[in-house]
């Protein structure tokens, strides 16, 4: 930076510091309740995530009682030891006591009031005396409807129309309402609208994902069209906010397409906002730029920071991709500055409202907007309300343009705001932390960001992680799944639905010890959404067939066998390099065959590669000979080796996944495996036998067998040759399957090892302090995602008396608003179920509901080319009914009410499955209760209970859901082989190796 400019920021910074001498935010005082809890969070990590969890929970306790439960949960449990004073005296009361309902008052009123520093009124009314009042300080203001978490079309449809009602009734005031900046003017400055209102792009659109793109930015200019009518009629200024950035480039393209409609192009009054944290800002501010000179439209550019940091690293790294954001603040500061420079070299066509506490930021514009010149018109600053006043106050005195940001809403629609603003404020790395509570010098606080950054970049490397246990492989990482926000993923999948489609229908022959073969026997492989519509035509496995396959696998064992570890483990990291390379077409087959929308089908693939890699890395690590006993003298080691022959029997619904799945374990622990795909997705099958073909296993190792299921595996089960069986599907065949294995062990010769994944009877129980927009969110996505048909989808929802009416409104109002039809169309969530047998049968079920209880949503899916069935929610059935006990497996859901969550679980226990479960609860001493008693193979809490992914959620249930052992874990390659133990006396005449 030029020396004399950096000399002149500084001056300026130290200039506006001394403005506010002697000022302090109000949430930083210590004489009020809020900035002495925000000193607690600054000085007790601990207490801060107790708290924040608190004050997220807190508007939805209704009762004092719970108040005080949830203080004592929270801050006075066993093995939270906070100071005394922290736990505001509840350790010892009863939350029902008379003294506890005193201080739950007391910690309510002290709550509403925090609330009230950072929202401006619950509603617009009440906001409205304290717009006026900054007006009358000289600010202006821009108004921010909270509660855009919207589940449904219905609740999208109220937030417009509340913003419709906002600016009749700040149009009525602003007539009364004398412009900032005084004179005969009618607007503020002489430029700015009066009235102006900020708006979050996913409220416009329940169903709103870059997934369906284009559907997403149609579907929400409907909703925003009547906005910026009433705007324009008004004269008021709209400003489209910026959200996490999965909504980045939807708010990007809606922005722009909704104002080069004629009725929109030539208003001035609309704004876009651009975030530095973000390392594509640069890109998306050059783009934008550069679309306002080719069509010389004028509008505002309002640059923040950005809010939403902490969230967007966990997100991405739970995805494992690249984190969107800088990781180093003082990155996201240098590029403040340098997008705050294009804007204003820019001023001709884009006003900047810069949107910033940090002194250095504001300082650095102010001197930039000199050299260039900026009109005065094209340049406000924009400060949040209730954060930084002394900041505002020195812009003010300073005569600049202010503008607070003012959020309206209750303090259910502002919880998820007002968090975000106590982590602003207590994060180590905030200004006003550093500026007004830690009493950083100024001249630190006002140094060049690029010059920190070099400091930290000379301060030494990250010290190293430890070494993975894998050997060279390195650790396990997840395939990531696609991010639709990316236009070459969405663009890549279209075109490999169109190529996939265009091979229809595709002959698929078996494969027995590596040849190829045809035969008379022909299955029939349709799509669930067009019945008519042939996939594949595949040849059918009779006894011969199977007898030749397990002959060809018997053959080759003793050398797979004796193949090391090692190498057999590199064939799975093969097959996985050999399915990414095809991984588009493998996803859109699946749409195609089994009927997944497109994001369950590409996650259908990821498992698979993520079952090669991760089983490739247990079978390196078990290969080792563990050493038993320390006795001097011995030497005992404990090792595996595999069973022989394993039959592995496949279902439909993750047919790449749980194929490839049971497949590589089998393989790799050194058996060798006769596969037999489920008869509705053969197609799919055939391609997991490429993968591995692809890989180059030795012949004999893996056939490939499709046929009739109730004849070819029944016949594998019983061969006496097969010596594992892997099955995963439905509990009666499971359960014959079981019963029948070792009917005959004594002419095998060997006991068959079983390895079984059933069915499930998945309940979520929601507690009365859920999130309920989190929830809904989740339970919608669990019961209905892939038409309900997995094994983990959630068939029964417990909700507590308490908010049962509210949720099962809402839930109707998002089961209403989710889209139906075939998966090809991405905006679809639930299609068709998998063939006319399951259609007729869930069909039963839904009559038998209807009959015997309250149908709350129905919903048919147009046409009739596809085994549809509707998307159901019944109530006021008994908890012991045959739809509350039997698994369905198709999107029918049963909502029952419970008085308490200690029933809650008794309800969600009285099954006789155990797979998976859900709780959405913040009540610690709940979250508790469900981790002790719940019994699922896989319990989810504050999430929805389907989605397992490999090694982070090891997959399996028990009681009828299985025989307990877990997919995609540390135990599970344990099932396909024989442990031996070799113990070596090792003394001789008295003499032993002395490193014994």
């Amino acid at each position: 930076m030029d020396s004399d400019l950096e000399r002149r920021v500084q001056q300026t910074g130290l200039w506006l510091y001394e403005l506010i001498e002697g000022e302090s935010p109000s949430v930083f005082r210590k004489e009020f309740w809020t900035g002495k809890m925000l000193e607690w969070c600054m000085q007790n990590e601990a207490f801060k995530v107790e708290m924040f969890r608190f004050v997220d929970v807190f508007p939805y306790l209704t009762r004092p009682e719970s108040v005080a439960r949830h203080v004592q949960e929270y801050f006075s449990r066993p093995g939270v030891n906070f100071p005394a004073v922290l736990q505001w005296g509840l350790r010892a009361v009863s939350p029902g006591s008379l003294t506890a309902k005193v201080i739950a008052r007391s910690i309510t009123h002290n709550l509403h009031n925090m609330a009230r520093q950072f929202i401006v009124g619950s509603n617009p009314s009440e906001a409205l005396p304290n717009l006026e009042r900054l007006r009358g300080q000289g600010m202006a203001f821009t108004i921010d409807l909270l509660g855009e978490a919207v589940v449904s079309e219905k609740e999208a449809e109220e937030y417009v129309s509340r913003y419709l009602e906002l600016f009749d009734i700040l149009d009525e005031a602003q007539r009364k309402w004398p412009a900032i900046g005084g004179g005969a003017q009618q607007a503020d400055w002489g430029h700015a609208p009066k009235v102006n209102v900020s708006i979050k792009a996913s409220a416009m659109y329940s169903q709103m994902s870059a997934r369906s793109f284009e559907d997403s930015v149609a579907r929400s200019k409907e909703k925003l069209r009547p906005i910026l009518r009433k705007a324009l009629a008004t004269g008021s200024f709209v400003n489209l906010d910026m959200e996490r950035h999965a909504l980045k480039d939807l708010t990007l393209a809606l922005f722009r397409s909704l104002m080069e409609e004629d009725e929109f192009r030539d208003y001035p009054h609309v704004g876009i906002v651009i975030q530095a944290y973000l390392k594509d800002s640069e890109r998306d501010l050059e783009e934008i730029l550069g679309w306002a000179k080719a069509t010389g439209r004028h509008f505002t550019i309002r640059l923040v920071k950005g809010a939403y940091w902490d969230s967007e690293v966990i997100w991405a790294r739970q995805s494992e991709w690249p984190v969107p954001v800088f990781t180093s603040k003082p990155e996201t500061d240098a590029n403040f500055e340098k997008l705050a420079d294009l804007i204003m070299e820019n001023h001709q066509w884009v006003s900047l409202a810069c949107a910033s506490h940090n002194m250095r930021s504001i300082s650095y514009v102010m001197e930039r907007a000199r050299d260039l010149s900026v009109p005065a018109g094209r340049l406000e600053y924009q400060v949040l309300y209730g954060m930084g006043e002394p900041v505002r106050n020195a812009l003010r005195k300073a005569g600049l343009p202010v503008r607070l940001y003012t959020p309206v809403g209750d303090m259910i629609q502002g919880m998820s705001y007002l968090v975000r603003r106590l982590l602003e404020n207590t994060a180590n790395e905030s200004f006003l932390r550093k500026s007004f509570f830690q009493g950083v010098s100024r001249e630190l606080l006002l140094r060049n960001p690029m010059d920190v950054l070099a400091e930290e970049r000379t301060a030494g490397p990250v010290p190293a992680r430890d070494a993975p246990e894998y050997g060279d492989k390195g650790p396990f990482c997840n395939e990531p799944c696609f991010d639709w926000t990316i236009p070459e993923h969405r663009a890549g999948f279209r075109d490999a639905l169109d190529r996939v489609r265009a091979t229809f229908p595709i002959k698929v022959p078996l494969t027995i010890g590596g040849s190829r073969f045809d035969t008379p026997v022909r299955l029939r492989s349709v799509n669930p959404n067009r019945a008519e519509e042939m996939v594949g035509d595949v040849a059918g496995a009779g006894p011969l067939e199977a007898d030749a396959a397990v002959e060809a696998a018997k053959a080759a064992f003793a050398a797979w066998r004796d193949t090391p570890p090692g190498e057999r483990a590199e064939y799975l990291f093969k097959a996985a390099a050999a399915a990414r390379r095809i991984r588009y077409d493998l996803a859109a087959l699946q749409v195609y065959e089994v009927g997944k929308a497109w994001s369950e089908a590409d996650a259908d693939v990821c498992e698979a590669i993520d079952f090669l890699e991760y089983y490739g890395r247990e079978m390196i690590r078990l290969s080792r000979p563990k050493r038993m006993g320390h006795a001097p003298g011995e030497i005992s080691h404990l090792f595996y080796e595999p069973r022989g022959v394993a039959a592995v029997i496949a279902p439909w619904n993750f047919p790449m996944a749980i194929s490839t799945g049971m497949t590589s374990a089998a393989l790799v622990t050194g058996n060798t495996v006769v596969y037999k795909p489920a008869s509705q997705s053969p197609v799919v099958g055939s391609m997991v036998m490429n993968v591995f073909e692809e890989a180059g296993l030795p012949k004999g190792v893996l056939s490939f067998l499709p046929g009739p299921g109730a004849q070819i595996g029944d016949y594998l089960v019983h061969h006496p040759d097969v010596a594992v069986i892997a099955f995963t599907g439905s509990k009666k065949v499971g359960l014959d399957i079981i019963a029948q294995a070792n009917r005959d062990a004594e002419r095998a010769g060997h006991v068959k090892t079983v390895v079984a994944e059933m069915g499930g009877k998945n309940a979520i129980v929601v507690d009365a302090d859920a999130d309920l927009d989190e929830a809904l969110a989740q339970i919608v996505h669990s019961a209905f995602g892939y038409q309900g048909q997995k094994c983990s989808a959630c068939s029964r929802l417990i909700v507590l008396e308490e908010i049962y009416d509210k949720l099962v409104e809402r839930l109707k109002a998002a089961a209403e608003s989710i889209h139906l039809g075939p998966p090809e169309d991405p905006k679809n969530l639930m299609g068709a179920v998998i063939e006319a047998g399951a259609r007729k049968r869930i069909m039963e079920y839904i009559e038998l509901g209807r009959k015997d209880g309250t149908v709350l949503v129905e919903r048919t899916v147009p046409g009739n080319e596809g085994f549809f069935v509707p998307l159901t929610i019944l109530a006021d059935l008994p908890p012991d009914h045959r739809l509350a006990r039997e698994e369905i497996f198709g999107p029918v859901l049963v909502v029952f009410k419970v008085k308490d969550f200690a029933r809650a679980i008794e309800i969600a226990n009285d099954t006789e499955y155990a797979l998976t479960g859900g709780v959405f609860s913040r009540s610690p001493a709940n979250i508790d209760l469900a981790r002790r008693e719940f019994r699922t193979g896989n319990l989810y809490i504050n999430r929805g209970c389907t989605g397992a992914v490999v090694e982070r959620h090891p997959f399996g249930g028990f009681k009828l859901s299985g025989i307990g052992s877990k997919a995609g874990g540390p135990d599970y390659l344990l099932q396909f082989m024989v442990p031996r133990n070799v113990v070596e006396n090792t003394l001789r005449r008295g003499f032993a190796p002395a490193d014994e």
